[in-house]
């Protein structure tokens, strides 16, 4: 599994914002959907001041793995889904 190849520290937020992903319930969607989900991930990561920074960051992490395909600026497709 992809996830089990990032560092311990930065796990925790990449599986957070899979877990996003995955509520939004569709395979296309915006960063500006997971920016709604801001007050949830701030309440999980409180030491955080730059949650939509560490969103945009972590989408790109996701893409990296091939768990999501950048489609347009702002836009994602998940293209694999490891529930």
């Amino acid at each position: 599994m992809p996830l089990e190849n990032i560092p311990a520290n930065v796990r925790g937020w990449t599986l957070d914002v899979m877990r996003v992903v995955r509520q939004l319930n569709r395979t296309e969607f915006a960063t500006a959907d997971v920016y709604a989900f801001v007050p949830t991930l701030a309440a999980l990561h409180p030491q955080n001041n730059n949650i939509e920074a560490k969103i945009r960051q972590q989408l790109q992490v996701l893409r990296d793995l091939g768990l999501l395909e950048f489609t347009s600026k702002g836009h994602y497709r998940l293209i694999l889904d490891n529930r």
